[in-house]
C-alpha cells in the first residue's frame, strides 16, 4: 500500500496578495527558505520573492517589478535571479535593485511570460506560460553559462517543473512538465548544440481532474516528487512521488483544506528533512475558499530522506 503523510501549516501568508500564487520555496542558508508569488491577485501585474525563517515563521517579502515565474538563491549574498515578465535579472533584497541581464524574452509570440525553471551546472532552463492557457507558443530557454540564451522549444502552453539528471555517461536527462498536457516527460539535453531531443512520458497524469505543477528529484535521483494542482474541490490537496524508471506510484502526502498545490521542495528542519510544499487560492471564489481554509498556505511534512539533495545557487561575478 502507498504510504501517505499528511502535511501540516508550516506558514499563512497574512495578506491575500501573497496567499493568491505561492510557488518555488528554495532551501537558503541558516535555517531559511525563499520562496515566491507569481502574482498578487487575478488582476495584478506584480509579484514578490520572500523569505521564510523557519524556526520564527517570519517572513520578508519584497515586491519584484512584474510577475516573476522564479528566484534562485545566486552566489551573492542577498541577490536573486529571477525571471520577471518577459525578462531575466538580478533582484539585491538589501537595496531593492533590478538589474535585467536579457530582455524580450519569448518576443517572437505575444501573450507569454516566463514561468518555471531550474538551475545547474551554471545553467538556467526556464520556459514560459501562455497566459489564456490555450495556445502551443510558449518557449523553453537554456541560458547558457557563457550568457547565451538559446530556444529549446517554441510549442509549451504552461512550462513548469523542471529538473536536470547527469548521467553516468556524461549525458544530460531533462525532465520537464507542461501541465495542460497531464504528463511528465525526459528528453536528451545537449548543452553544446542547445537542442533537446522529442520527449518520451515518464509519468501519465491524462486519466485523472489533476495537473502537474512543480517538481523535484529525489536525492538518490531515482524518483520525482510531484506538486498536483486540483483545479476541483476535494478536501486535500496533494503532492505524489513516482519512480522515474517505471512511474509507479511511491509516495503521497496531503494538505488538507487546500487542494491547488504548487510546487515541492526538501529542506533541513534540525536532523530532519521535511517537504515544503506551496499551495494557491487562484481562481477559487469566496465560498470555496471558506471550504479550504488552509488555501494559499505553505505546508510541511516528514521524510525519509537523510539529504535534501541538489540545490544550486547561480553564479555571479
Amino acid at each position: 500500500m502507498t504510504p501517505t503523510t499528511e502535511c501540516t501549516v508550516l506558514f499563512r501568508p497574512e495578506s491575500a496578495e501573497l496567499r493568491f500564487l505561492p510557488e518555488g520555496p528554495y532551501s537558503l542558508t541558516h535555517g531559511q527558505l525563499s520562496w515566491v508569488g507569481i502574482q498578487h491577485g487575478t488582476e495584478s501585474t506584480i509579484g514578490s520573492v520572500n523569505i521564510l525563517d523557519l524556526s520564527s515563521g517570519t517572513n520578508q517579502s519584497f515586491e519584484l517589478p512584474g510577475r516573476p515565474g522564479f528566484a534562485f538563491p545566486t552566489t551573492a549574498p542577498g541577490v536573486f535571479v529571477c525571471g520577471v515578465e518577459r525578462s531575466l535579472g538580478l533582484y539585491d533584497i538589501h537595496d531593492r535593485s533590478w538589474k535585467e541581464l536579457v530582455t524580450n524574452i519569448d518576443s517572437s509570440v505575444d501573450n507569454t511570460i516566463i514561468n518555471d525553471g531550474v538551475v545547474f551546472d551554471r545553467h538556467l532552463i526556464f520556459g514560459c506560460k501562455e497566459l489564456e492557457f490555450k495556445t502551443k507558443k510558449a518557449g523553453l530557454y537554456l541560458r547558457h553559462r557563457d550568457g547565451r540564451l538559446i530556444q529549446l522549444r517554441n510549442d509549451q502552453i504552461c512550462s513548469n517543473g523542471k529538473a536536470v539528471q547527469k548521467n553516468a555517461d556524461g549525458s544530460l536527462t531533462l525532465v520537464d512538465i507542461d501541465s495542460p498536457s497531464k504528463t511528465i516527460t525526459v528528453s536528451s539535453l545537449d548543452i553544446d548544440a542547445g537542442t533537446v531531443s522529442e520527449p518520451r512520458v515518464v509519468v501519465d497524469l491524462t486519466a485523472g481532474d489533476v495537473f502537474p505543477d512543480g517538481m523535484l528529484v529525489t536525492p538518490d535521483g531515482n524518483s520525482l516528487i510531484v506538486a498536483l494542482y486540483d483545479p476541483g474541490d476535494p478536501t486535500a490537496g496533494a503532492a505524489r512521488q513516482y519512480n522515474l524508471a517505471t512511474g509507479k506510484l511511491e509516495a503521497t502526502w496531503s494538505c488538507p483544506g487546500s487542494p491547488r498545490v504548487t510546487c515541492p521542495q526538501l529542506v533541513r528542519v534540525g536532523d530532519s528533512v521535511k517537504l515544503v510544499l506551496t499551495t494557491a487560492v487562484e481562481h477559487m471564489e469566496a465560498d470555496q475558499q471558506q471550504r479550504h481554509p488552509n488555501a494559499g498556505c505553505l505546508f510541511i511534512g516528514d521524510t525519509a530522506f537523510d539529504e535534501i539533495g541538489d540545490q544550486p545557487v547561480f553564479p555571479v561575478a
